[in-house]
């Protein structure tokens, strides 16, 4: 099946069949309903249960998802029915829905139920219960969006790759515990690797975090059992009974470094790519549902508050063209630069596809929000480092563990800091030769915008005046940096998070912390658009946004091996 035909099928596979409208009024209380008596009043049932706890997504004024997965009981045959209620108090006085709903046998016995009419700016109670086997879930909580003048602030928990076999998801427990109104997922919610591939570390068997399946995730089965096992953590349960979220997948949610065509972590021997895709696909809206027309589209508008358009993006899989790598440049000599650059800067090449980066320049341009705000899997921000440097980290990013060539990482990153340094402070007796070292620069990481620069450069002039704002995920470190086009131009700024577990640059260079305060300083100092990185810790940013500024806090756990909430505020700043 050729990627074109995947992509329709997926696309006509709905995955909201159930649409509730809620009352206007009181409706028929739930402890009145369970007070009937029926038949299977004396039947004992044995097994069943929402295990998965429940969930909310894609709040709007009017909306909002809710979700829950429930396990039959060993007696049931047929399908099994679902009541939902949703009341404005956690008693259930005041209820606005009490409904059947439908369990998708089909879709790994999910339930979502898109329910409307609700009030805006609101706080709901909701639950779902089995009247036959007397099952019942926790009550969640989840908030309908604000209009235009009914708050002054709009905060967003923003959260990123969450490898379970790396650690505890203690942030998510912490953002379950903040006052955020809305939590945006940007994607590696769960990994694809096998039991003692990425992630794993000395803790891993003693907390219990080994993959399930044990294999590498490839089948439809297969992301099911793994989505199963990842929506068993409490925490992160807890953050989703709690909060209403806003996700987009990256690249792991199917497989490492995907593009529209294949991925990196994809071998020969692992089957059709488009066929895992869309059985990735389809098993992520199982258990993230979107609002959307097309379940291949997940790129989507947010209006918040009269603050914040919020605009979640597609930079993996609907349009990416294939990631450039510096390996397939390198020759005798070094870098073949003029081939490189030639491929590189050619202005055919997409990290959005023409659709959607033309659906994206239209709600910047007609948004009346202060803050144009984009849900980015990857960095937008510039990484262009010393061509020098780079070639170092890349070695040690590799899995070098030559102490040598560390000790010649250091050496260098001295000499450029020194250059630098010398260069701002207008020396006279800088040298060509010194300038170029520093100036002569390359972009970090392909896999991000910066591997897409002339459509990035196509963004910025199409929005410009505009207040941009990128929240970004993706590289497991914390970073602050401003948005510039290729005049120096301020275009807007990124407010990066780290992760919940996965390892950052502390996986690379060690957690002495003498070594990674060098490297955060080293590269603050020679990445011209970079403010602040936090290259060691997990957590999340919180991002609050008013008529008068753009705040982000990047706000870290002690530790991920042993259950702990408590959060440290490391860096906080503002954009007006």
């Amino acid at each position: 099946m050729n990627p074109e035909d995947v992509l329709k099928s997926l696309s006509r596979r709905k995955f909201l069949r159930n649409s509730v409208i809620a009352a206007t009024g009181i409706v028929l209380l739930p402890s009145a309903m369970l007070g009937c008596k029926n038949k299977d009043d004396d039947e004992i049932f044995e097994g069943q249960g929402f295990n998965e706890g429940v969930a909310s997504f894609d709040p709007s004024q009017d909306k909002v998802i809710l979700w829950t997965r429930y396990t039959p009981a060993v007696q049931e045959q047929s399908k099994p029915t679902i009541v939902l209620d949703v009341a404005k108090d956690k008693d259930f006085n005041t209820v606005v829905v009490s409904q059947s709903v439908e369990v998708d046998t089909n879709s790994d016995h999910t339930v979502y139920v898109d329910v409307s009419q609700l009030t805006s700016n609101t706080k709901y109670y909701y639950r779902f219960r089995n009247e036959k086997t007397k099952a019942i879930s926790v009550t969640g909580e989840t908030k309908t969006l604000p209009k235009a003048g009914e708050v002054s602030e709009v905060k967003l928990a923003v959260v990123s790759c969450a490898n379970f076999q790396a650690g505890l998801f203690n942030v998510y427990g912490a953002v379950a515990e903040s006052d955020a109104d809305v939590v945006v997922h940007l994607g590696d919610y769960i990994y694809e690797y096998p039991v003692g591939s990425y992630g794993t570390n000395a803790s891993t068997v003693a907390l219990n975090r080994q993959h399930k399946p044990a294999g590498e995730i490839i089948k439809l089965e297969d992301y099911r059992e793994r989505y199963r096992q990842y929506r068993s953590d409490e925490q992160l349960q807890k953050a989703h009974q709690l909060k209403p979220f806003i996700c987009v997948w990256d690249d792991h949610e199917i497989a490492n470094n995907a593009y529209k065509d294949g991925a990196e972590n994809h071998q020969a021997n692992e089957g059709d790519f488009n066929t895992r895709k869309m059985s990735a696909i389809q098993v992520w809206h199982e258990y993230l549902p979107a609002r959307v027309q097309d379940n291949a589209k997940i790129y989507r508008g947010f209006e918040i508050g009269g603050l914040v358009n919020l605009m979640m993006l597609d930079t993996r899989i609907i349009g990416r063209d294939k990631q450039l790598d510096y390996a397939d440049y390198l020759t005798s000599t070094g870098l073949n630069s003029t081939e490189f650059f030639a491929d590189w800067q050619n202005p055919q090449r997409t990290i959005l596809g023409q659709e959607q980066k033309s659906w994206l320049v239209s709600k910047i341009n007609t948004s009346t929000s202060k803050w144009q705000v984009l849900g980015n899997q990857v960095l937008m921000g510039k990484m262009f480092i010393p061509a020098e440097q780079l070639l170092l980290t890349a070695q040690i990013s590799s899995g070098s563990t030559d102490p040598a060539l560390l000790a010649q990482y250091n050496k260098v990153a001295l000499e450029l800091v020194t250059i630098k340094t010398r260069m701002l402070q207008n020396d006279p007796t800088l040298t060509a030769a010194e300038k170029a070292r520093v100036q002569t620069v390359l972009p970090y990481n392909l896999d991000a915008w910066d591997g897409y620069p002339a459509e990035r450069e196509m963004i910025y002039a199409a929005v410009s005046g505009k207040k941009i704002v990128s929240l970004a995920g993706d590289t497991h470190n914390a970073w602050y940096s401003v948005l510039s086009d290729s005049n120096g131009r301020k275009a807007g700024t990124e407010f990066a998070t780290s992760s919940v577990t996965s390892p950052g640059f502390e996986a690379i260079f060690g957690d002495n912390p003498q070594t990674i305060a060098g490297f955060e300083q080293v590269n603050t100092l020679l990445i011209d658009d970079l403010q602040y990185v936090d290259a060691s810790k997990r957590g999340y940013v919180m991002a609050t946004f008013t008529a008068n500024e753009a705040k982000a806090e990047w706000r870290f756990v002690n530790t991920i091996l042993s259950n702990s909430t408590t959060t440290v505020t490391s860096k906080t700043v503002s954009e007006s």
